[in-house]
C-alpha cells in the first residue's frame, strides 16, 4: 500500500470548521472538536489581548504550504484580536536580507537556513529570543539542547543568544524499500548499523544487490552524497566534532570526515552493493534511482533518501521506509539528520513576541500535522492526528533523536557545501582518493576565507 502524503478524509472532513465572532476566519478546524490539544488554545487566547495589532511574516512557503501555514495562523488571530500578514517568497533569502539593509523588515522572518540567521544576528538585524524560550524548547522538543544549539548565534557584541524558534522540521535519516520483497526475500529490518551492514552483505550472497544509489541532479549532481556523508558523521563521531567540522573548526581533510567518506564508498563504490555497479552511481538521477525497489524482481533492495522521495516513486509503489541506524558499537545514541524552519524576529513588538509563545502551544503544531506534510520535535502533541501513518512514523524517529543536525552542507559556505562537496564526492564515486577529494575541499575552503 502506497503511503500518502495528503490530508485524509476523516481530516478534511472537520474543515468545515468554525467562524470568528466577526466572520471574517473560517477555522479549518473547528475550535472545540476533535482530539486536539484546544485547552492550549483556550490558555493562550486568555493570555493575549493584540485587538488593533499587526504582525507581519515574510518566509519561504508558497503555494499550497502558503495555505497551511495561515491556517495555524489563523488561530493565532482568533486568540488575540491580532492581524497576521504572511507573504511567502521562492527567493527569500535574498529578500529578508535586502528588506533589513533598507531598514524595512518584517515582524518575524522564517528561516529555512539556520546560517542566516547567524549572519543576521551578527549584524544585529535579530532580536534575541528569552532564555525562558530556550529553556521550554530544552523542555519540550526532542533532542531540544540540539534545538537550541543550531538557533544560538553571536550578536554584534559577541554575546551568544538563541535566535531562532524551529518550526516544521524534515528528516533526512530514513532508507526506503519494499516490504513485499523484503517478505518474499525473508529479509528484517535492520536496527544497527552492523545488522545493516550484514543484511547488505547477505542479500549479495543471495545473488542479489542491496542498494539503489543515484548522485544526479543536473547542476546539483552529488548532493545525494553529501547526506550520506553526514549521516555517516553523526553515526561514526560525536555531535561536537560534526559542528567543528561543519565550521571549519575541523579541516575537511581530518581523518575523521576522510573515514565517513570513505564509510560511504563502502556502500557507494561497491559494484556488488549498488544498482547497476559503482560506475552507475553518478550517472543515475537520484530521482530514478530508487525504481528498482518497485520492479519484479527486485533490482535493489534498499534506497538511502530523506522524506520527500515518495514524490517519485511509481504510483502505487508498495513502499515503506526504517530508520538508518546508528552504531551499535559507537554508542552514539540515535542521530537523526534534517532540515527545518525557525522563526526569528526581525521587528520586534508585542505581537511578535507573542507569535513566538503560540508556536509553543501544541495546538499550532496540531493544525499543520492534521493536515498534510509537517513533522514537529514538540513531545506534547496528539500523535494520533498526524494526516498518514507515513508522516507519524517519521515523527516517531524524529521524537526518538537523541541529537539532531542541520544538513551540514546547506550551513557551511555555499562555494563549499553547494559546490566543491558535491562535485567532490562526483569524483570520489568515481575513483578518486577519500583523502585527495577531502583536501580539495579544505584548499578551496582556505582560499575563500
Amino acid at each position: 500500500m502506497k503511503k500518502m502524503y495528503l490530508a485524509s478524509a476523516a481530516a478534511l472532513a472537520l474543515s468545515a470548521g468554525g467562524a470568528l465572532a466577526d466572520g471574517h476566519i473560517n477555522h479549518v478546524f473547528a475550535i472545540g472538536e476533535g482530539d486536539f490539544n484546544w485547552d492550549s488554545y483556550t490558555t493562550f487566547a486568555d493570555g493575549f489581548d493584540l485587538a488593533g495589532q499587526t504582525v507581519t511574516i515574510t518566509g519561504p512557503w508558497t503555494g499550497a504550504d502558503a495555505e497551511l501555514v495561515n491556517s495555524v495562523l489563523d488561530y493565532f488571530e482568533s486568540a488575540t484580536g491580532a492581524v497576521v500578514e504572511y507573504s511567502g517568497s521562492d527567493s527569500f533569502e535574498q529578500d529578508i536580507v535586502i528588506a533589513t539593509q533598507a531598514d524595512s523588515p518584517p515582524n518575524i522572518a522564517v528561516f529555512p537556513q539556520p546560517g542566516l540567521i547567524s549572519d543576521l544576528a551578527s549584524r544585529g538585524e535579530l532580536t534575541p529570543l528569552s532564555d525562558e524560550t530556550a529553556d521550554w524548547l530544552r523542555e519540550n522538543y526532542a533532542a531540544g539542547e540540539s534545538w537550541v544549539s543550531l538557533a544560538t548565534a553571536a550578536g554584534p557584541d559577541g554575546a551568544e543568544a538563541l535566535y531562532g524558534f524551529f518550526y516544521k522540521v524534515d528528516v533526512k535519516s530514513l532508507v526506503w524499500y519494499s516490504p513485499e520483497a523484503f517478505d518474499e526475500a525473508g529479509y528484517d529490518v535492520p536496527e544497527t548499523m552492523e545488522d545493516l551492514i550484514a543484511l547488505s552483505d547477505q542479500i549479495v550472497a543471495d545473488g542479489e544487490t542491496p542498494w539503489c544509489i543515484g548522485l544526479g541532479s543536473g547542476a546539483a549532481t552529488g548532493w545525494p552524497a553529501t547526506d550520506w556523508v553526514e549521516d555517516i558523521m553523526l553515526r561514526t563521531q560525536s555531535p561536537d566534532v560534526y559542528d567543528a567540522w561543519v565550521a571549519n573548526e575541523m579541516p575537511f581533510d581530518a581523518p575523521e570526515v576522510v573515514n565517513a567518506i570513505e564509510v560511504f564508498g563502502s556502500f557507494a563504490r561497491n559494484d556488488d552493493w549498488v544498482n547497476g555497479g559503482a560506475e552507475a552511481v553518478a550517472s543515475t538521477d537520484f530521482r530514478d534511482s530508487p525504481g528498482g525497489l518497485f520492479t519484479f524482481p527486485a533490482e535493489c533492495y534498499m534506497h538511502r533518501q530523506a522524506s520527500f522521495i515518495p514524490t517519485f516513486f511509481p504510483e502505487d509503489a508498495d513502499a515503506d521506509f526504517f530508520y538508518f541506524p546508528a552504531f551499535a558499537g559507537e554508542d552514539l545514541g540515535s542521530p537523526v539528520l534534517g532540515a527545518g524552519t525557525a522563526f526569528g524576529i526581525t521587528q520586534d513588538s508585542e505581537a511578535a513576541q507573542a507569535l513566538i509563545a503560540f508556536l509553543q502551544t501544541p495546538i499550532a503544531h496540531e493544525v499543520w500535522m492534521a493536515q498534510s506534510g509537517f513533522l514537529t520535535p514538540h513531545t506534547g502533541v496528539n500523535s494520533d492526528l498526524f494526516a498518514s501513518g507515513t508522516l507519524r512514523q517519521m515523527n516517531d524517529i524524529l521524537l526518538g533523536a537523541t541529537t539532531f543536525r542541520f544538513d551540514a552542507s546547506d550551513l557551511m559556505p555555499s562555494e563549499i557545501g553547494a559546490g566543491i562537496f558535491w562535485s567532490g564526492m562526483v569524483d570520489y564515486v568515481g575513483g578518486a582518493d577519500a583523502a585527495t577529494v577531502a583536501g580539495e575541499i579544505q584548499a578551496r575552503w582556505d582560499e575563500i576565507q
